[in-house]
C-alpha cells in the first residue's frame, strides 16, 4: 500500500479513524480487487450501522436492512462480504470471520 497507515495481520486498519475512500480502494487495489460506487454505497452503510449500533452488523441483519439478498453481496464480494466491506470500510473483523 502506498498511503502511509497501519494494517493488523489480518489486513485491516490499525486505526480505524484512517479510513477515506482513497484508503479503502488502495487496500482493494492491493488485494487486486476493484471499488465500484456500489461497493462504496454498501461500505457507507455499513460504516453507518457500526457508528449507530457500536458492532459491525452480521450478514443476515445488514441485508434484511438494506433490502439486497446475500447472493447479491456474494456476486459483489465474491467471498465473505461482511469480511471485505468491514476490512475495505475500516471496521473491526467480524466475529467469526478467519
Amino acid at each position: 500500500m502506498n498511503l502511509n497507515v497501519s494494517i493488523d495481520n489480518d489486513g485491516f486498519l490499525s486505526n480505524p479513524s484512517d479510513w477515506s475512500e482513497i484508503i479503502a480502494r488502495e487496500m482493494a487495489a492491493d488485494d487486486g480487487f476493484d471499488i465500484n460506487d456500489e461497493h462504496l454505497r454498501l461500505i457507507h452503510e455499513a460504516r453507518a450501522m457500526y457508528e449507530r449500533d457500536g458492532v459491525v452488523p452480521p450478514l443476515r441483519r445488514f441485508c434484511k436492512d438494506l433490502g439486497v439478498t446475500k447472493d447479491a453481496l456474494y456476486g459483489l464480494f465474491l467471498t465473505g462480504p461482511m469480511k471485505l466491506i468491514c476490512k475495505y470500510g475500516g471496521l473491526p473483523k467480524p466475529t467469526g470471520c478467519t
